[in-house]
């Protein structure tokens, strides 16, 4: 693979990566306790004042909807079911993104840390590029000339929104952020392969077209989700200004952990509207 320049990989020293960072070994989980776990990232960095970073894959091919999605009328469960699709609500706005081949990443961190939505996001997302940059990727920041629409039928990598990163045009890497008074939790998926299109099998309604997605496949042709998640562990160890540890997802505590997982795994809060 061919790497970035030095300087491409350097990362600017932001508030995010200062101060205790803590890199969560994550192995493949399924749907809801992958949700689960984001949501209890949220929690802990509130509490232990600590910036978590969580890169992870998924143990089956599965859906998300974002937190406000509509759903009734456009996917239903019997079709998830058909094709043995687990469906989950993400706690992060947005819209539906079939997780499979890719690298998914979740950031939280105290608002301290990123005072607002758009610094947080640009913190991570000069992250994200550096570790492309270092994989050889010449990703960019997408800045689209108009506001994208509410959440609708169309997936997630339909269009780039203002900021997401982008290789030749097209969106490669989809985010969503969610922030409340202690605490911000993003997370995002940083696609290996394009298998966005299974989502119209789930769908009760035709899907509006769209464009296919960038891949890193499409430039670097077959690459590892070891390859990918060394480049950003790597990147983040250059970024970090304060202390980094690397630790088990099981020290997330486990009360912040069952409680999250009771939700997701309740078909009440998937399918809620």
């Amino acid at each position: 693979m061919a790497h970035g320049s030095h300087d491409e990989r350097l990362q600017p020293a932001h508030a995010l990566w200062g101060g205790r960072v803590r890199l969560l070994r994550s192995p493949p989980h399924d749907a809801a306790r992958n949700m689960a776990l984001d949501e209890a990232m949220l929690r802990t960095a509130a509490d232990d004042d600590v910036t978590l970073v969580r890169l992870y894959a998924w143990e089956t091919p599965s859906v998300s909807f974002g937190r406000n999605q509509r759903t009734i009328g456009i996917y239903s469960p019997e079709r998830c079911a058909i094709a043995g699709v687990p469906a989950v609500r993400r706690l992060t706005g947005g819209r539906a993104l079939l997780h499979g081949r890719e690298l998914t990443y979740a950031v939280a961190a105290p608002v301290s840390r990123a005072a607002t939505l758009r610094g947080g996001y640009d913190a991570i997302n000069d992250l994200l590029l550096a570790a492309l940059h270092r994989l050889g990727v010449p990703a960019l920041r997408a800045t689209p000339a108009a506001r994208l629409a509410a959440p609708g039928l169309a997936p997630c990598f339909e269009t780039p929104a203002t900021g997401e990163l982008v290789l030749d045009g097209a969106k490669l890497v989809g985010s969503a952020q969610h922030r409340d008074a202690r605490a911000f939790l993003q997370h995002g998926s940083i696609l290996l392969d394009d298998d966005q299109g299974l989502l119209g099998e789930l769908a009760e309604v035709p899907l509006p077209p769209v464009p296919p997605p960038a891949t890193l496949r499409s430039r670097l042709g077959p690459v590892s989700l070891e390859a990918v998640t060394d480049a950003l562990a790597q990147t983040l160890r250059d970024a970090v200004t304060g202390t980094l540890d690397v630790v088990s997802d099981a020290r997330l505590p486990a009360h912040h952990v069952e409680l999250a997982l009771s939700r997701y795994r309740d078909p009440l809060w998937t399918w809620r509207r």
